[in-house]
């Protein structure tokens, strides 16, 4: 049985309990119980390699002492169990000098069990034990998928704001930024964890060797996140990327801290992120800016705190919306900002539909250094695959569509001395952006008028040219009307 399957067997089961009231508490019921059976999953694994391993939850917290068994305690014994016992506990967690304890507690600090029957409660906890074994590889690779499900589920609960960044964007920024072994690397709006468990990958497949490499890795992901769900997910995806102790993985709200008190020794070789664009933050997060930085556009906050957190030479690639290519005020002098701290190098302009069903807002790849003033943007367009008119479900991006851009990409040490202009790639000068007042939103200069596949521009076009026929027809019916009771001029005066 595949695991969303098996997620949606126990989505069906909540759905029968009084406690539980909508996709938003499904979820959240159930992550913290898949947290749990994944970190016994993974205490396995760990006390094969090391036989003196203790684990930091004690005994009878432990999943496989409490769940496991599918006879084991059920109805109101199991109800009282989880309220009265195994909430408190972690929730109190003494964390004393043990990180994997502050971690737990993190976790469940914002938890709730909602569920009120003990016997639905264990036919859950049964379908989580039998149907989910994250040691199993194939099942550790599908926990994306889940998240995807998740995160859709999500969505149609009302929490904006939650998007799957699809796996072939963050695997081409990540492989673009290429970041080394000892590096840095922060996603400072981490959602579930997408883009950092991508450098984790990343790492291990270039640049880890031996057992110390290893151990340089662990400590070299960074990751903030403010609502407690995705922060949850974040931290359970770390663990089941084999990140054992994932203490900075931070349940927190990046913006809530004043833009000057980052400090040069909290500065990073390497961002990788997609900042929430098209909401607002609380009101006066703002005044923790420089007064010529303050919005409550929540991506150009978060674009603006970017700048400040590279080391010098350090790398990011973002995604951000084409809104920020074209606005004005605030965002100019963001831009300005940009451009003159940063070589913003390269512009991948995505089509539409890549993050549906999240949203319909055409996004871009944005490639900056910081340490030198950009002299010149490159843009490249990334087309739709043959026979493709747009993205779904069963017609995925997939990262083999980047190998035209890699082909091309070069090296930023030789300033990308080999890239050439393309049908898909076009140059602009510095100066040309300036005249544009640092408007980014550069069309491709190689192809004529383009033809939207966007629904909702198709759609919207439709109605306006309904909306223009019917004012002609209005019109050709007045002039109708006037021929019709206007006498005819026959050239004699009237009487």
């Amino acid at each position: 049985m595949s695991i969303s399957t098996v997620i949606k067997s126990i989505q069906d089961i909540m759905r029968k309990d009084v406690g539980v009231d909508g996709d938003a508490q499904r979820i959240g019921q159930l992550v913290w119980m898949l947290f749990l059976k994944i970190y016994d999953d993974r205490e396995q694994e760990w006390e094969l390699f090391d036989d003196d391993y203790v684990s930091p939850l004690p005994s009878g917290l432990r999943w496989r002492n409490w769940a496991a068994d599918p006879e084991g305690i059920t109805g109101d014994e199991l109800k009282n169990f989880i309220d009265g016992i195994l909430f408190p506990a972690l929730q109190t967690l003494d964390v004393a000098d043990d990180p994997r304890k502050a971690v737990i507690r993190s976790v469940f600090e914002d938890a709730y069990n909602y569920m009120k029957s003990g016997q639905l409660l264990r036919q859950v906890v049964n379908k989580i034990q039998e149907g989910i074994d994250f040691n199993q590889s194939q099942q550790r690779h599908a926990f994306g998928d889940m998240y995807e499900q998740i995160l859709r589920d999500l969505q149609s609960a009302g929490n904006a704001g939650e998007f799957y960044t699809p796996r072939a964007v963050t695997e081409f920024m990540v492989n673009r930024v290429d970041p080394k072994l000892t590096e840095t690397v922060l996603d400072p709006a981490c959602g579930t964890g997408g883009f950092l468990t991508c450098s984790i990958e990343h790492k291990r497949q270039h640049y880890v060797q031996t057992p110390d490499d290893e151990q340089q890795l662990q400590t070299s992901i960074f990751g903030w996140e403010k609502k407690p769900l995705p922060h949850l997910l974040a931290t359970t995806n770390m663990i089941l990327h084999g990140i054992e102790v994932p203490s900075q993985i931070r349940h927190d709200n990046t913006l809530q801290r004043p833009y000057r008190d980052w400090g040069k020794s909290e500065r990073v070789d390497v961002i990788v992120a997609n900042p929430p664009f098209g909401g607002t933050e609380e009101d006066g997060i703002e005044n923790n800016f420089p007064a010529e930085l303050r919005t409550r556009e929540t991506a150009d906050l978060f674009m603006a705190l970017f700048i400040r957190l590279l080391k010098e030479g350090g790398r990011a690639a973002v995604v951000l919306p084409d809104g920020f290519l074209f606005g004005e005020g605030m965002k100019t002098r963001l831009k300005e900002r940009l451009l003159s701290e940063c070589n913003l190098h390269t512009i991948v302009r995505l089509p539409n539909g890549v993050f549906n069903p999240y949203t319909g807002i055409k996004t871009n790849l944005l490639f900056f250094t910081k340490g030198q003033p950009t002299q010149h943007i490159w843009y490249y367009e990334h087309p739709y695959p043959e026979g493709y008119k747009s993205y779904s479900k069963t017609k995925p991006m997939r990262f083999a569509e980047f190998a035209t851009e890699i082909d091309w990409w070069g090296t930023e040490t030789d300033g990308f001395a080999s890239r050439v202009e393309t049908e898909q790639a076009w140059k602009v000068s510095l100066e040309e952006i300036q005249t544009r007042n640092y408007n980014l939103d550069i069309k491709n200069p190689h192809v004529g008028e383009q033809v939207s596949h966007d629904p909702d521009e198709l759609l919207a076009q439709f109605q306006q040219q309904q909306q223009d026929i019917q004012q002609l027809r209005d019109q050709l019916k007045t002039i109708l009307a006037e021929a019709l009771t206007t006498p005819a001029d026959n050239g004699e005066p009237s009487s």
